[in-house]
């Protein structure tokens, strides 16, 4: 075989582009600095979030004669439970929905979750919908420290949406910073 001088990684259309070493990628944005809405309910500010996952099933066909094989056809997505973690305080806004939730009183909320740049301007955010509190946990208490107390509620929810007009934010924001 005849070697085509691209190295290898590198596909067709990135080696016709030619020399990379001018170009300036974007940086990533950092994940520290973000911030939850949740409609209907006052909340203070989470310190952490987790469960922006979804994964879709695959399920196996297998065609009569083909040994080798079996065709993997996409199912349904299945989003991952969020969990929002915040600083234990005056407010009861968490558990107080989670408790309803226990005494059958079944109110399900939608909400986004945002990140933020340096300058707390949005720069993306995810939707997600009808969430219901399916789990609450309180601090964990030590007489020999000084840590903050935490609660944290976890949202079993229909669904997560990036919407476009976040991605095009994302988007101006990443170009706006190579210009600058």
């Amino acid at each position: 075989m005849m070697s085509t001088g691209i190295p290898l990684g590198l596909s067709w259309a990135t080696a016709a582009v030619g020399n990379w070493s001018g170009l300036r990628l974007p940086d990533p944005f950092p994940t520290f600095n973000f911030a939850v809405e949740i409609e209907g309910l006052l909340v203070a500010g989470f310190n952490e979030v987790s469960g922006l996952d979804s994964q879709i099933e695959m399920q196996a066909y297998r065609e009569g004669g083909v040994n080798g094989f079996a065709h993997q056809l996409p199912g349904a997505a299945t989003p991952a439970n969020l969990v929002l973690r915040q600083g234990l305080g005056a407010l009861s806004s968490l558990w107080n929905w989670y408790d309803n939730t226990t005494r059958g009183v079944i109110q399900r909320r939608s909400g986004t979750i945002v990140l933020l740049d340096r300058r707390q301007i949005p720069v993306m955010w995810w939707n997600f919908r009808n969430a219901l509190p399916v789990r609450w946990s309180g601090p964990t208490f030590n007489a020999g420290g000084d840590e903050v107390g935490f609660e944290s509620v976890e949202l079993a929810h229909e669904g997560l949406t990036k919407p476009l007009l976040g991605q095009a934010a994302a988007l101006g924001h990443g170009v706006a910073g190579m210009a600058g």
